[in-house]
């Protein structure tokens, strides 16, 4: 019986014991999640609400034609300046034919308008000479009128032979300056005529080049749409190019949580494609200038009657190391996990300068016109000298 009663008086002991117990083990839990946050996640803002954004060259061409020939498929891999869809050129080679023959032609009528201008000058040399030679005639003979050795009417001859000579002059000189209207203060490089048929075949010489369509930047095929046979207009979109290099990770996060959050400020990611084990390192370019509900097609009403307080989301723009990029490579439109070191709160909001290079840049649509003006200064000098000069000059 003693047994019995004492059992009963044990238990709400050891109840308060276990409930001591439980108490302790919330309270160290508590602690440690209080020290979790001073010591660590206070410093630190994360999202799971970050994608992988880049580049998307959109090729199209700048003449219209039939697609003839097309070198890459998605997905492949293509070099800057390599061909990759050829359109039929017949049209552009028979354009840029027809506009060498006019520069040509063009080059020898100014040389013309040089040798009649020196014609001309020769005339005028000659009509004064023969306006001299009447001028003193006249004279001599109006000497010797009062003497009565020459008759009145010989005497109106020599003076009308006079009138007539002026007249040949002046009509001479003016046509030499109705010349030297159009030939002065140029040569034939330079001459207005020639500088509009130049233009004219520079153009038609870019139209036959652009018949071949290049990869302006390297990278992936993708979206490709252009088909063999088709006939494309200016403008029209071919297919796409992706530079994997250059793809950078956009971020949303809260209006909350950028309170502290600064230019420069280190972020580590993880990609949902290579899991927690792969972990890449980036730097905050930029901090969002507006939300997406700001840039959207539709941009909310707020001042409207039925107005909800929604919280906002702003882009934040994050470059990537680019050893992690080689070491695994990322595709645009892939989902990561972003958490921004935010200890260092010294960095600026927004950029304060200019940036002092372009960000994007390419230099295969630089040697065309070099190709053409060289092809220019053959046609000038073949049609621009005379044939004698020509060949003493080889």
């Amino acid at each position: 019986m003693q047994n019995s009663s004492a059992q009963p008086e044990r238990a709400p002991g050891k109840r308060k014991r276990n409930f001591a117990i439980l108490f302790v083990v919330l309270l160290l839990i508590a602690a440690g999640c209080l020290a979790w946050y001073l010591l660590y996640a206070r410093y630190y803002e994360t999202t799971d609400d970050a994608y992988v954004s880049g580049n998307l060259v959109t090729l199209t061409p700048q003449i219209a034609g039939t697609v003839t020939q097309v070198s890459a498929d998605e997905g492949d891999f293509v070099e800057k300046g390599q061909p990759l869809v050829l359109l039929d050129p017949s049209d552009t080679q028979i354009a840029l034919q027809q506009a060498e023959a006019e520069l040509a032609s063009t080059v020898r009528q100014v040389r013309g308008l040089y040798s009649t201008a020196d014609n001309y000058r020769a005339q005028v040399a000659a009509r004064a000479v023969t306006l001299q030679t009447a001028r003193s005639d006249y004279a001599r003979r109006q000497k010797i009128f009062s003497t009565g050795a020459i008759a009145a009417e010989d005497l109106a001859h020599y003076r009308d032979a006079v009138t007539s000579a002026e007249s040949d002059l002046a009509a001479a000189q003016q046509a030499l300056r109705t010349n030297q209207a159009m030939v002065d203060d140029t040569v034939i490089d330079n001459h207005p005529e020639i500088k509009s048929a130049v233009a004219t075949f520079r153009q038609r010489y870019l139209d036959n080049a652009r018949s071949t369509i290049v990869a302006p930047v390297s990278g992936f095929i993708a979206k490709r749409a252009v088909q063999l046979g088709m006939r494309v207009d200016s403008g029209t979109t071919l297919l796409s190019i992706v530079p994997l290099d250059q793809v950078w990770v956009e971020a949303n996060f809260k209006e909350s949580q950028m309170n502290t959050m600064r230019l420069g400020q280190k972020v580590t990611l993880t990609a949902d494609l290579y899991g927690d084990d792969v972990e890449y390192h980036g730097t905050i370019e930029s901090l969002g200038i507006g939300t997406g509900s700001a840039f959207s097609l539709l941009p909310a009403q707020n001042a409207s009657g039925n107005w909800i307080k929604i919280v906002q989301r702003l882009p934040v723009r994050i470059t990537l190391d680019p050893h992690d990029m080689d070491k695994h490579p990322l595709r645009i439109g892939l989902s990561m996990f972003a958490r921004v070191d935010i200890r260092d709160a010294d960095g600026q909001l927004l950029p304060q300068q200019t940036v002092a290079q372009p960000r994007f840049t390419t230099d295969v649509y630089q040697n065309a016109l070099d190709q053409a003006d060289q092809v220019v200064a053959k046609i000038l000098h073949d049609n621009g000298q005379p044939a004698a000069a020509r060949t003493t000059a080889r």
